[in-house]
């Protein structure tokens, strides 16, 4: 009879373990095929909630069915009570790590968002995945029965000694959460510091922010340093912004005609290159007569920083083009020399005048011939 009852046992602990693993494999099949319609959706976190419930559902089934197969068998009052505890601490682990990438991810996500990058805060993701580990790992020790209370008190002072020996790293780290939190600077940002540094930024983690510069190079910062600097940023309060290219002409050209000639290449610009605002008012402001031109300043509107290099190239092209095409002249700077007659030798300079043109030939034919000795 007891032969038979141990038989039984064994048989339902059998189904109840294959019944487990036959649901779990089967959530698997079922989560994949969700996962494919996930990729469709426009919103990220029904990819990342899926691709968790992938890694958690499957284990969830199997210890389920553990479980049942462990109460299924004779086993004594101490020996189930281990088993019990060791299955509930090992789902809490599983759950723990699921939660954490699953909060991890949406933060990355959240980030991603609210950027418009494809960059990462990494610090916030890291801070947020530290916490949720640490909470399960408190929590499965409490189930197998481990005080936690003696151990937060080690780490409680454990931690001061720490915080005295990571002085500089924690104010790296603080420095960090109080720039995403103060949203001056966030990934994807053009910035440029007052020691000469400037790129897109990459990244800020616990430590240190990585800039990425034009020429494709990555500048390292620490956070503490970035928090001190004096900063300029690009793509704050917007990222559009306006340039100034300084145009000068001659003083025989008709203002009226180059403040005309000089919009429509402006308006052709801001409608043919990439990286320029149709909707740009174009505008053009005399601001100077020079030495020998009038100076003045186009300005141009951009969608964002690095886009200022082409759209300059282009302008510069085409205006040089169409002044030509138009017989504006863009005079190049001049001097001109005035030459004195010396008794005794022959004649000298005596003053210079820069951005002047040279005196022509001619305008020196009615001085007398010098009489003193040729050099």
């Amino acid at each position: 009879m007891n032969r038979g009852l141990v038989l039984h046992d064994w048989v339902v602990a059998a189904i109840a373990l294959a019944a487990g693993l036959a649901a779990g494999l089967l959530l698997r099949v079922l989560l994949k095929w969700l996962g494919k319609h996930a990729r469709r959706t426009r919103w990220s976190g029904d990819d990342i909630i899926v691709d968790a419930l992938r890694t958690i559902a499957p284990w969830a089934a199997a210890i389920s069915g553990l479980a049942v197969s462990a109460s299924a068998l004779p086993l004594t009052t101490r020996v189930a009570g281990i088993v019990n505890h060791s299955l509930t601490a090992l789902f809490v682990l599983i759950v723990t790590a699921t939660a954490a990438r699953v909060i991890a991810g949406l933060v990355q996500s959240l980030a991603q968002s609210r950027t418009g990058v494809a960059g990462s805060a990494t610090i916030f993701v890291n801070i947020t995945r530290v916490v949720v580990v640490a909470m399960g790992v408190l929590v499965a020790l409490e189930t197998v029965g481990i005080s936690i209370a003696p151990l937060l008190t080690a780490l409680g002072v454990g931690g001061l000694a720490v915080a005295l020996a990571l002085q500089d790293t924690l104010a790296n780290l603080f420095a960090g959460v109080h720039i995403l939190a103060s949203k001056t600077v966030q990934p994807g940002d053009y910035i440029r510091l007052s020691s000469g540094e400037e790129g897109y930024v990459v990244d800020i983690n616990w430590r240190n922010t990585v800039v990425r510069n034009l020429s494709n190079n990555l500048v390292i910062i620490p956070n503490g340093r970035l928090a001190r600097t004096n900063m300029t940023n690009y793509a704050r309060p917007e990222q559009e912004l306006t340039v100034l290219v300084q145009v000068g002409v001659g003083y025989d050209s008709d203002l009226e005609h180059v403040e005309r000639v000089t919009l429509d290449v402006v308006d052709s610009v801001m409608t043919d290159i990439t990286g320029a605002l149709p909707g740009h008012e174009a505008a053009v402001r005399f601001h100077t007569f020079a030495d020998s031109r009038i100076n003045f300043t186009v300005i141009l509107g951009v969608g964002e920083f690095s886009d200022q290099y082409r759209i300059k190239h282009e302008f510069i092209k085409r205006l040089h083009r169409r002044y030509r095409a138009e017989g504006i002249s863009i005079p190049a700077p001049a001097r001109t020399v005035s030459l004195q007659q010396d008794p005794s030798g022959p004649p000298t300079p005596t003053a210079a005048f820069p951005h002047q043109r040279e005196a022509p030939p001619s305008a020196l034919a009615g001085l007398p011939e010098p009489s003193g000795p040729q050099p």
